[in-house]
Formats: structure tokens, sequence, C-alpha cells
């Protein structure tokens, strides 16, 4: 239990009122406390504390009524209960309405005293009790949001993890793409912050870059490594890759936009990509650019069928598909990415003996 709550602080310019009150309360067990002058008593207050103030409401100097906010500013929870005038009564209702919690009238009747101070005393107990529940409620809500981002955290971290296995099998099957989705990841997020996109959509593109292959690890070996030209139900089994990665990660739901961006990555400006044949801005912005880093490092990679080509010969190629495969300002982030020499280094891996 506070110490302070059975000290009372009885503040009134007339002496004969200030003792009279004093002699009272400490016959009903209070400790009591004198001020003759408003500046007195916040004097006072400023160093101790009490559970209740008993204040004239007319004083020479600082009257009760502008005591009152000011005395709350050293202790919130503290009870305020007005001496008053019989004709005073509406700045006694200032008073109430700045924070006092009751008001007595002169000559003031014992029996109303002590009444009074007790309903302030409870009342004051009441909203201490109220407040320490709020502020124990708060607490409790900044703990559960705090566990609630660590277990999101992990979550992530597990999700990381899971998308790491599945990559690595992937590219297993495949030399030619070792390292790829990686340096995907790795360019589109340097396309992204040169867009100047925030941080958070930076994170969700570079994840959807380590996963956007993700379903080519149900596409047949035999077609992922043909050293020719596919055909065209080959090329429809390859495309089938995007859904059965979509397939894969659903249940990871908690990805949010990064599914979308994988659903995009094989789409066109033009709208003659796959597999739903979105254009312009009804692509995501994680697919258009990972369209891009995806075309680049692919070009720029060998491949059973073709060698590599060189950064520049890359982006002369991809700047003539602007507007049919690449939004235009997304290919000049990519050119200005790759002219300052920011391109993933990951090593390529040359499947020949």
């Amino acid at each position: 239990m506070d110490d302070s709550l059975r000290r009372i602080l009885v503040v009134d310019d007339e002496s004969t009122i200030r003792l009279a009150l004093s002699r009272f309360l400490r016959t009903r067990g209070y400790e009591v406390e004198m001020a003759e002058s408003g500046t007195v008593a916040l004097s006072i207050l400023a160093q101790q504390r009490f559970s209740l103030m008993l204040c004239d409401l007319r004083m020479p100097g600082v009257s009760g009524l502008e005591v009152v906010p000011q005395a709350l500013t050293h202790d919130p929870h503290l009870g305020i209960i007005m001496l008053t005038a019989v004709n005073d009564a509406q700045s006694a209702t200032d008073a109430l309405s700045n924070g006092a919690f009751d008001y007595l009238t002169k000559p003031v009747e014992l029996p109303d005293l002590l009444a009074a101070v007790e309903r302030a005393s409870m009342r004051r107990m009441r909203t201490m009790e109220r407040h320490a529940i709020d502020r124990l409620i708060r607490e409790e809500v900044a703990l559960r949001t705090f566990q609630l981002e660590q277990e999101k955290e992990a979550l992530r971290a597990l999700t990381v993890s899971i998308a790491e296995t599945l990559i690595n099998a992937m590219e297993a099957k495949d030399l030619y793409l070792r390292g790829h989705s990686q340096r995907v990841a790795d360019l589109g997020a340097a396309i992204a912050t040169e867009l100047g996109l925030p941080a958070d959509t930076v994170d969700k593109i570079h994840l959807a870059g380590r996963l956007h292959d993700v379903g080519k690890i149900g596409i047949r070996e035999e077609v992922l490594n043909k050293p020719g030209r596919l055909s065209d139900d080959e090329f429809s089994h390859v495309k089938d890759h995007v859904l059965i990665g979509l397939e894969i990660l659903s249940p990871l739901n908690h990805l949010g936009d990064v599914l979308y961006f994988i659903r995009d990555h094989h789409e066109r400006w033009n709208g003659a990509g796959y597999p739903h044949g979105r254009s312009g801005l009804d692509i995501t912005i994680g697919g258009r650019i990972l369209t891009a880093a995806d075309a680049f490092d692919a070009l720029t990679s060998k491949r059973a069928y073709r060698d590599p080509m060189s950064a520049q010969e890359t982006l002369a190629y991809l700047t003539t598909q602007v507007g049919s495969m690449l939004e235009p300002g997304v290919c000049e982030a990519l050119c200005a990415v790759v002219e300052r020499g920011e391109v993933p280094t990951i090593p390529r891996v040359d499947p020949r003996p």
C-alpha cells in the first residue's frame, strides 16, 4: 500500500481553519501538513507525497483554482477537495473540471469533511488501481507484440531454411542453374534499391528471387538439361514450374507478397508472358523486377544449348525488349546497377569437363 495513503495537506490562508481541520483529521488517524498559501502548498508538493489535499478556493496570491492543475503535475493521483464559500459555486465547478475530486462549503461540518475525505480516498485508490491495470495491460501488449515479432522472425528464418533446402535440391538437378537463384535475388534487390523502393519491399523481392525457380524441382531432368531447342510440349512443361512452385510454397501463406512476386516473374510488360498473361502495372513490382534480373542472369550464364553473353551485350539486347518484355523504368535501373558494377559475382558453373 502507498506510504502516502494517510497523508493530507491542508491549504488555507486562515490559520484558525487550518488548525481546526488539521486537528480533527489527526484524531481520525491522518498525518497532516499545513500550508498558508498556494505558493507554499506547491513548494511542499514538489518535495513530499500526499494522498489528499484540502485547498481553499480563494486565497491571496496563487488562488486555489490555480493550485489545482499545478498540484496535479507533481502527482496526477492526488485527491483534491476544494473549500469554498456558499456564493462561489461556479468557481468550485471550475475546480472540478480542472481535476479536483470534490468541494465543501464553509463553514465545514466535520462529519461532512470526514465523509468527503473517505470518498476522495476511495476514488483515489480506484483511480490508481485502474491506472496500474492499464499499465500492466500496456506492458503485456508490448511484451506479446515483441514475442510475436520474434515468432515472425523465427518463422521467416525457417522459411529461408526451407527455401535453401528446396533450391539446393532443384539446382542439384541442373549444373547450369547453380547459384542462379542467389544471383537473381541479389540483382533483384539491387534493382529495387535503385528504384527507391521501401526496405521491406526490397527484402521481399530478395526472398522471392531465392525462391522464384523452386518449381523447377518438378521439371523432368531431360528437359532441363536438353542441349537443343525445346519442343512446344517441352516448353509448356517448363512453364509449369511457376505454378508448381506456387503449389510448393502455398502452405507458407505468411510470405504474402513474396508469393505474388514469384507468380509474376515470367509475365511480360506487353502481356505475352505466363502463367496468366498479365501486362503493365497489373504485374507486381516484384514480378517486373525479377523478370529483368532473371533474364539478365540467364543470358550471361552458360546453358546447355549456348554460350553466355557479356554483360554489355545482354544490356544492349534487353534494351530492345523495353515495352515488350520489360518495363522501361526497371530496365533503366538494371542498366544503372550493372554499369556501376553491382552485379552479383557468385561463380557460374561450367559443366564441361
